[in-house]
């Protein structure tokens, strides 16, 4: 058996963000303006279509939701009613441009929200800085995509927010 080596200690920068509006409202505007993945996008990028790539790249939504979890709804086995939704964003065509040069970047690749309702009765939204993840490859290719991400995924957190 081979032993795991700790190659870097990594620390990410966390975000928390207050919303402005409940958190049913905020959840739906997620929803609405964050589109639900279309499969064909990796389909794309399996095939190789580089025309219909660059047309995806250019003209389709910079950010997707892959999955949303009902987290709230765990906590029911303890009597709670929680709520809490886990939401995996990103976009395949960004992906790819990280994972290219540094295959493990797919590890935080989509990235990972939660969205809750603290015990004032706040939604809140807590996500990690996109850079602060994918600086740790030492590569400025991913470093960069990082920082685009930062500012696609805030834009998006903050106009749900309502704040």
């Amino acid at each position: 058996m081979i032993a795991s080596r700790l190659l870097r200690k990594v620390s990410d920068e966390h975000r928390v963000l207050e919303c402005a509006r409940p958190f049913e409202a905020v959840h739906k505007a997620l929803i609405e303006s964050v589109p639900a993945l279309k499969p064909e996008l990796a389909e794309l990028l399996v095939r190789g279509d580089q025309e219909r790539i660059a047309t995806a790249r250019r003209d389709w939504p910079k950010l997707w939701i892959f999955l949303v979890r009902d987290h709230g709804a765990l906590t029911a086995a303890d009597g709670q009613k929680s709520k809490a939704m886990q939401y995996e964003i990103g976009n395949p065509l960004t992906a790819e441009r990280m994972t290219r040069h540094q295959l493990a970047a797919g590890l935080y690749a989509p990235l990972r929200v939660i969205l809750y309702e603290d015990a004032s009765g706040r939604a809140i939204f807590e996500y990690d800085l996109p850079s602060s993840l994918f600086d740790q490859f030492g590569d400025e290719r991913v470093a960069q995509v990082g920082r685009e991400l930062n500012a696609e995924l805030e834009t998006a957190l903050f106009a749900a927010s309502g704040a």
